[in-house]
C-alpha cells in the first residue's frame, strides 16, 4: 500500500477537517456569547460553564472522528 491518499479520499478528508473547524468556530462565538451574556446580566451565578462542557464533549468527539481515528476516511 502507498501512503498516498486518492484525489476522492483527500477530498473527503479536507470536507471533514473544515466541517470541523466550521463546528469550532460556531462553538467559539457562540460559548463566547454566553459568557459576556452570563457575566452582564447574572449576580454571582455563573451558569455558563455548563453549555460549555456540553458542547465541549461534542467538539472533542467531533476532533477525534476527523483527526485521530485511522482509516475514517479510506472508504
Amino acid at each position: 500500500m502507498s501512503n498516498e491518499m486518492s484525489p476522492a479520499v483527500a477530498r473527503r478528508a479536507a470536507h471533514a477537517r473544515k466541517g470541523f473547524y466550521i463546528h469550532l468556530t460556531a462553538f467559539l462565538v457562540v460559548n463566547a456569547l454566553l459568557v459576556a451574556i452570563n457575566l452582564a446580566t447574572s449576580n454571582g451565578r455563573l451558569w455558563f460553564q455548563w453549555p460549555l462542557i456540553g458542547w465541549g464533549i461534542g467538539i472533542l468527539a467531533h476532533a477525534v472522528v476527523t483527526f485521530w481515528l485511522p482509516g475514517q476516511h479510506r472508504r
